[in-house]
């Protein structure tokens, strides 16, 4: 065993919130997060409740969090700066927005409130040499979130790896970044090119107790399919066991999560809910009432094949909702990490980024027609203000410039 795998174990006894480990060597397979029915059990034998936070928007940047309405997937996010201050000037942006807006500093302060675990949106496009985000070559998907990996490790907090963006579309919306359809379903390709990445990814962390597990396909299946939701519906358990299977060939360590259809709701479309022995599911709900009838159907999907589920994504709301919503979770063994960690306008976020001079200006763009060049070059304003404004958004969301919600984290139970 090497120096740094035995490091990563040691660390991994103390990462639950319960007392520390004892302090012994163990085999790898014990340094790892555990199922036991309902719950998670960490490697020191406690039970291990998911707290935490989704670094949303930062390596797949969604359009409400710039402000932005009709513009409001990477890619279209992309076109529209590329549009606005050309392609050189939009990579380099992309460059420092990534080493800008979630730093060590971040997961500090994050732990630092108590909470234990983090999950991390990703889009394929960073395990690929597909355009995205200034790079299209050598893009540097593990590079980054081997940084995180490191900075979670430090501060002894558990990563749930999630897939936000799959090849195709697995939503059919702008959650995804596709062009309107979860073609994932569909198409051989792009089912390949899924279970490649998530067995590249596999092989890369599969030693890395600090990754609790694999959050195979973020919200798939959108409302907005009619007649053929069906047919999309019993695709997904296929796909889910294509992955699981080529994730066991290099890694037998790591918790598989899946999630059901139609915004992550819909466990009915499951029929072999079993098929591995590492599976738990994750759940994700909004904008509803704070009352048992509003998550029992997750208790009764829980409770029929007794295995842990979690709220993967939720928030988005008042403080009062946030507080009443937690209490209702964790009476019901219910984890979560709520969205997002930190965003621009509204306080429902742990933590705001101030919102640069003439940023209304950009906006402006991105809600204008551009569907020609002319109409193009009409909406283009001064580009060096544009620039201006966006590297202001670079340092404006860096931790030491951002507020903290403090009556926000409190409603999470948190220590702002």
């Amino acid at each position: 065993m090497t120096k740094n795998v035995l490091f990563c174990l040691l660390i991994a006894l103390t990462l639950s919130a319960c007392d520390p480990a004892p302090k012994k060597e163990v085999a790898v397979q014990d340094a790892f997060i555990k199922i036991e029915g309902h719950n998670l059990i960490s490697p020191n034998g406690e039970k291990f409740f998911i707290r935490g936070i989704n670094l949303g928007n930062w390596l797949n940047p969604e359009g409400y969090m710039f402000e932005f309405k009709r513009t409001s997937s990477a890619r279209l996010i992309d076109q529209a700066f590329r549009e606005m201050v050309g392609p050189d000037f939009t990579n380099q942006f992309w460059k420092q927005f990534k080493d800008n807006y979630v730093t060590r500093d971040d997961i500090r302060y994050i732990r630092k409130t108590g909470m234990n675990t983090i999950r991390i949106p990703f889009h394929y496009k960073l395990f690929t040499d597909e355009d995205y985000m200034g790079l299209s070559v050598a893009q540097d998907g593990f590079q980054r979130i081997d940084s995180l990996v490191s900075w979670c490790r430090e501060s002894e907090i558990y990563l749930i790896l999630d897939m936000h963006d799959a090849p195709g579309g697995q939503t059919g919306d702008n959650i995804d970044d596709s062009y309107g359809y979860p073609w994932l379903m569909t198409s051989e390709e792009s089912q390949n090119q899924f279970v490649a990445i998530w067995r590249k990814i596999a092989e890369h962390y599969q030693n890395e107790p600090v990754v609790l597990g694999y959050d195979l396909l973020n919200e798939p299946i959108a409302t907005y399919f009619g007649d053929e939701k069906d047919k999309l519906n019993a695709a997904l358990e296929p796909v889910y066991k294509k992955a699981v299977a080529a994730i066991r060939e290099v890694d037998k360590n790591h918790i598989v999560l899946l999630g059901g259809a139609q915004w992550n709701s819909n466990f009915r479309i499951f029929t072999d809910s079993k098929f591995d022995d590492k599976l738990m599911y994750t759940c994700h709900r909004y904008w509803c009432d704070t009352l048992q009838a509003n998550i029992q159907d997750f208790v009764h999907f829980r409770d029929s094949v007794n295995l842990p589920i979690y709220m993967g994504e939720t928030g988005e709301n008042t403080d009062q909702w946030i507080g009443a919503w937690t209490r209702l979770m964790e009476r019901n063994n219910i984890g979560w990490t709520y969205w997002p960690y930190k965003k621009m306008g509204r306080p429902s976020s742990m933590v705001n980024i101030a919102q640069p001079e003439n940023w209304n200006k950009i906006v402006e763009f991105t809600e204008a027609s551009r569907n020609g060049f002319d109409e193009i070059r009409k909406a283009r304003q001064d580009q060096e203000l544009m620039k201006k404004a966006m590297l202001q958004l670079v340092e404006n969301c860096k931790y030491s410039n951002c507020k903290v919600n403090e009556s926000y984290v409190k409603a999470m139970g948190m220590k702002p």
